[in-house]
């Protein structure tokens, strides 16, 4: 009976040009053959519905063509799935370009077809509704199946090549990579190391800009000032440091911060700049080469998925694409909405030195809500921190700040760990609002989304301590309260760059630590945790058996498996440019995690996952728009960061109108001298509110802050406006810079290079002289 079932695939209507094919569907072959392994607890066949539903999906399955055998242990059930190979002989066909009068001739065989390819299209098909209108996820979600998974088979050349610890400095084998897991991947890690070897220069620069610092560390005319500053002194920063403190105290930070803050800080932002802008056009050119290898330089997606319904139903009616103004309108307010309520959400009464709490719209769904509360939870955080460290006497005073940010900058980590999962929920949400066409489609749509929301999540800390913090304090006396309670937090004694390098410090550090070390020992112990549950073992010897069971016990994966991949390295691209003016140490700290990313990517894929369903591409996709879009954004924020939180500004503005300089250079001086003195606001002490509690007030008339105004009414004095005007024409200079200077380089280089130019020109050409050649003899007129 086996031998004579039988079933047609894209069985043609009246004017069809696919073939009938009839294709044997009891035929069976070993463990090494099957494309597709299904998985079933034995519970389900003695349950009447669920082996019901089991065997009609099955034989959906065998009508279709695909053939399957059912092989059993003492625990699971499984199901091996294999597609006749001539159905991937249609698959081939559907994807040929008409060439001519040589292409209608059939080849006696079905053509070879990869075992990437094999899995691809029995994982389309697997997924797709089935005639009861159920699809294979459905049925995994209502226990008929525990699971499904692609084969390892022929990935010992990988283990020994590639995914060895070992094998840290070796280049990657692409080729084979693609061969095993589908160019999708492939390209991943072409993409990965080309940025780690872009990485080097960009690291060598930037320690250069690091080290530098330290051949000034006891030179440095301004460090030298606050080191012998003993009679200056600093006013009382928050409600229990209730003492004065000499400005003298502040000397270690002072220097530490001039490693990072110095005149090396702007050439190495725009170096940056044009780092980026090189990095990507040349990474461009390489994904030309390697995909004209790949002969994927004129395939199309669109066509590849078409073809896959086709082969899945002979009667799929095309969708057409669909744009709607209303769906863009509501997803565009909504986003309007959740970034204009995290900007407002700290409104400030005028006139009044008290924050009040705006109320936000009560109609908010509870995920805006609660990223608009994690994206103020540092915000909160580190003013009840500072009062509580204060209060407790966990800490000295002058100890303070630095716990604050430390710990600031933990509770940011765990708060973009929680975030995550909250974003890629309401992604996902908003993606099935806007009802996309195809799955690419769906997932370039998904791609933006959530790459936002993830850009919002890390970096908004950020944002708040290199533009915000220490901006809205007020001024001693005369403090802005947050709910009218607590005084806000103040920048570091030796200046908000040292918060923006210690935040930036520590986040990157535990990303490319605690990140990469939970990504590699969360799989193995699950791995071998499921090792002990199942008691291998004690499992047949039945060699099938044993490698179905092998590949059963491996870590599960899913359609994020690599998006995830993608997504940790666009972050940390963004950290490596965006703010690198503050922590130029992070394209070394980049450098070394991607080093380590590599291997632990290709063990885990390898050893310790299940096989990743292969996809074809021919680019790394949305991702190359992310990457130009953190390009731009590098430039903005890093002119942001020199002109409005660096010291540059002022102290260029101080040597050359304020200081012993201006009427020209003066060998015996330093033209900072005096700069100190300059930059700090004096405060009288008669015009606290109760000085007579701070400590010492009785032998001090007067203390000094971070800040330009006057010392008589304490406004905004005349060099506060002069600074900001300043700092307003640099940051346009500097971005139209850096920016005409990106936009050259990308002129410069052309994405394709001329060699693969030539070499489709060439494959153009010569069909057509094969064309000229095979058709009828033209007669001369």
């Amino acid at each position: 009976m086996q031998g004579e079932e039988s079933c047609q695939i894209l069985a043609g209507t009246e004017g069809d040009s696919f073939p009938l094919m009839e294709i044997n569907t009891g035929e069976t072959e070993a463990s090494e053959q099957w494309d597709y392994v299904l998985v079933a607890d034995h519970r389900t066949q003695r349950n009447t519905r669920q082996a019901q539903q089991q065997q009609q999906f099955l034989e959906e399955l065998k009508r279709k063509g695909f053939h399957y055998k059912m092989i059993e242990d003492h625990k699971k059930v499984f199901f091996g799935i294999r597609v006749d190979s001539r159905i991937f002989g249609l698959y081939c066909r559907l994807l040929t370009e008409p060439e001519g009068p040589a292409t209608r001739v059939q080849p006696a065989r079905p053509p070879s077809v990869p075992a990437t390819t094999r899995i691809r299209i029995v994982n389309f098909v697997l997924n797709s509704k089935t005639a009861a209108g159920d699809t294979l996820e459905d049925l995994v979600k209502s226990g008929v199946f525990e699971t499904r998974f692609a084969l390892h088979k022929g990935e010992e050349d990988l283990k020994k090549k590639w995914a060895r610890w070992r094998n840290m400095f070796h280049p990657q084998p692409i080729d084979d990579i693609r061969d095993y897991f589908g160019e999708k991947v492939a390209l991943y890690f072409a993409w990965l190391g080309w940025y780690t070897y872009m990485l080097v220069p960009a690291a060598v620069v930037g320690l250069i800009i690091f080290l530098s610092g330290f051949s000034l560390f006891n030179a440095s005319q301004i460090s030298k000032e606050i080191c012998e500053a003993h009679d200056i002194l600093l006013c009382p920063r928050g409600d229990h440091s209730r003492r004065y403190q000499q400005l003298s105290d502040t000397c270690t930070f002072a220097k530490l911060t001039h490693l990072f803050d110095n005149e090396g800080t702007v050439l190495f932002a725009i170096f940056m700049a044009l780092w980026a802008t090189v990095f990507l056009e040349i990474w461009k050119r390489q994904r030309a080469r390697v995909v004209l290898h790949w002969d994927l330089y004129r395939w199309d997606e669109d066509q590849e998925e078409m073809a896959l319904e086709l082969i899945n139903c002979p009667d799929y009616e095309l969708r057409p694409q669909q744009h709607s103004y209303l769906r863009s309108t509501v997803i565009l307010i909504l986003s309007l909405f959740m970034v204009l309520v995290q900007k407002l959400w700290w409104g400030w009464r005028p006139g009044q030195g008290t924050a009040v709490l705006r109320s936000p719209v009560l109609a908010a769904p509870p995920q805006i809500c609660l990223m608009i509360g994690m994206a103020h939870l540092l915000v909160v955080y580190r003013v009840l921190a500072a009062a509580l460290f204060n209060s407790t006497l966990l800490f000295q005073e002058e100890q303070v700040t630095t716990a604050v940010v430390v710990t600031g900058a933990l509770v940011h980590y765990v708060a973009i760990l929680i975030m995550t999962k909250v974003n890629k929920y309401v992604a996902l949400k908003l993606c099935d609002f806007e009802k996309p066409r195809t799955f690419s489609e769906r997932e370039s749509k998904f791609t933006i989304k959530f790459f936002t929301l993830q850009f919002f999540a890390h970096f908004s800390s950020l944002v708040y301590i290199a533009f915000i913090l220490g901006r809205i304090n007020g001024h001693p006396g005369r403090s802005v309260r947050l709910a009218g309670l607590w005084k806000l937090e103040e920048c570091h004694l030796s200046g908000c760059m040292m918060d923006l390098f210690l935040q930036m410090a520590i986040i990157m550090g535990l990303k490319q630590t605690l990140s990469n070390c939970m990504e590699y020992l969360g799989p193995w112990l699950a791995h071998k945790c499921r090792l002990m549950r199942f008691r291998l073992s004690r499992t047949s010897g039945d060699p099938e058996l044993r490698r179905l069971q092998c590949n059963y016990l491996l870590n599960p994966v899913n359609t994020f498996s690599l998006f995830d991949e993608f997504m940790e390295m666009m972050i940390q691209y963004g950290f490596t440019t965006i703010f690198v003016a503050a922590f130029p140490l992070a394209p070394l700290l980049a450098l070394f995690s991607n080093l380590v990313e590599i291997r632990l990517d290709a063990i885990k894929m390898v050893r310790l996952q299940r096989r990743l369903v292969p996809r074809k591409a021919k680019d790394i996709g949305t991702w190359l728009q992310v990457l130009e879009t953190i390009g731009v954004l590098a430039v903005i924020a890093n002119g942001m960061v020199i002109a409005f939180t660096s010291e540059f500004i002022p102290r260029v503005v101080y040597k050359y109108h304020y200081g012993p300089c201006r009427q020209g250079a003066q060998p015996a001086v330093d033209c900072l001298t005096g700069y100190i003195n300059h930059s700090l606001s004096v405060f009288y002490t008669k015009d606290f509110q109760d000085p007579i509690q701070i400590e010492g007030s009785e032998n001090v008339t007067e203390c000094r802050y971070r800040d330009y105004r006057n010392a008589r009414d304490y406004n905004l004095s005349e060099q506060f406006w002069v600074l900001l005007a300043i700092r307003l024409v640099f940051l346009i200079l500097f971005e139209h810079v850096a920016l005409c200077i990106k936009l050259i380089a990308a002129w410069f280089m052309p994405d394709v290079p001329q060699s693969v130019e030539n070499k489709v020109l060439e494959e153009k050409y010569q069909t057509l002289r094969e064309k000229m050649c095979s058709g009828p003899k033209s007669t001369e007129v």
